[in-house]
């Protein structure tokens, strides 16, 4: 949007990522706190940052993303004033909460739904399921395109793109070996990205099969929303298991595996696979919302119910034992993200929306 003409401005919470961000968008930037989890007197703060900040700048559009910063924001620009109001839905937290949780982060999407002017799920899937919670005024939803937040980076994210050198240095890494066989799941280490199954799952695989490797990508979250204690166990225990706090160069883990394992309970329209798919790495995930818009079951990949370890087992034993099939779904699902879901593709339509907007708003 910087490119075409709009003057940007990121704001988020402070964090590791923002040295790069600044770099690699070359955009203007405004830090202000937020609190990911309930905290009323945190928010309050952030909501005024928020609304003076917006007073201040003036801007002709506010697009927010995830749950709290998008309540927060689209609050602070209703009052500011704001003429065009954005809120992306990439993933609903409620899904996967009960109790007094669930009804807060539920009231909490409906406020965000109603301070907005304009609501845009990530996925198709993702939208059906917010119809029918009746979450959002219907006049207010649209998807972009056929789908994702922000597309794929197809320069990057493409096996001619990889660099020798680098791609020796993550195998030095890895120990890496032909004769082994390497599953990847990547993503937080936490409850909801379904870590407990992928990791029963893969001792009962490994039991029987001591060529395999389970390359676990992503950080701990045990403050959120910690793993069981059989699955820390069998992290521990397993050598086997290689766990990589986190890397820039997820693409090369991708290269190297023979399945990407992603067993969320929830998401929206998630990248990961987007990614994985780009690079033809052959996937197996849960049939929730937003990864059933990429992977159709023995199509571009395999699919599972989310939270039933029994499946996973099975899906992967399928996978393990039918290669071929396998690398034809990832060729079908590579072509598929080209035609659909390519950055370039997925920015041009949100630059096309904002242009719309803007024009009827003046």
């Amino acid at each position: 949007m910087n490119e075409n003409g709009f003057d940007v401005i990121m704001v988020s919470s402070d964090g590791k990522e923002w040295p790069d961000l600044i770099k690699n968008e070359r955009c203007g930037y405004r830090k202000v706190p937020m609190a990911r989890q309930i905290a009323p007197f945190q928010d309050l703060k952030s909501l005024w940052r928020l609304y003076k900040l917006f007073k201040e700048e003036k801007p002709d559009i506010v697009h927010s993303h995830t749950p709290k910063a998008g309540l927060l924001a689209m609050l602070a620009a209703k009052f500011a004033g704001v003429k065009i109001r954005i809120h992306t839905i990439a993933g609903l937290r409620f899904m996967t909460a009960q109790g007094t949780s669930r009804r807060i982060l539920v009231l909490m999407e409906k406020l965000t739904g109603k301070a907005a002017h304009h609501v845009w799920p990530n996925s198709y899937s993702l939208l059906k399921y917010i119809r029918k919670k009746k979450l959002v005024n219907e006049k207010k939803l649209h998807v972009i395109g056929a789908g994702s937040s922000n597309g794929v980076d197809l320069n990057r994210y493409s096996i001619s793109a990889l660099r020798p050198e680098k791609l020796d240095e993550i195998k030095k890494q890895l120990k890496y070996e032909e004769r082994f066989c390497y599953l990847l799941n990547m993503g937080r280490i936490v409850k909801d990205k379904g870590i407990d199954e992928v990791l029963t799952a893969f001792k009962t695989l490994y039991e029987n099969n001591q060529q395999l490797r389970l390359i676990l990508l992503g950080s701990f979250e045990d403050e959120l929303d910690p793993i069981s204690d059989i699955a820390r166990d069998i992290l521990k225990t397993y050598p086997a298991i290689i766990h990589i706090e986190w890397s820039d160069y997820a693409e090369y883990y991708m290269h190297l595996s023979t399945i990407m394992v992603h067993a969320s309970y929830r998401e929206g329209f998630p990248s990961t696979l987007l990614q994985a798919g780009a690079m033809s790495c052959p996937i197996v995930c849960s049939a929730i919302e937003g990864s059933v818009d990429i992977v159709t079951h023995k199509e571009t990949g395999l699919l599972f119910q989310a939270g039933n370890t029994s499946e996973l087992l099975e899906q992967l034993k399928y996978a393990l034992a039918h290669s071929e099939e396998m690398k034809q779904a990832a060729s079908n699902l590579r072509q598929k993200i080209e035609e659909n879901f390519s950055q370039v593709y997925v920015h041009a339509m949100m630059k096309n929306k904002y242009m719309e907007l803007l024009q009827q708003a003046n």
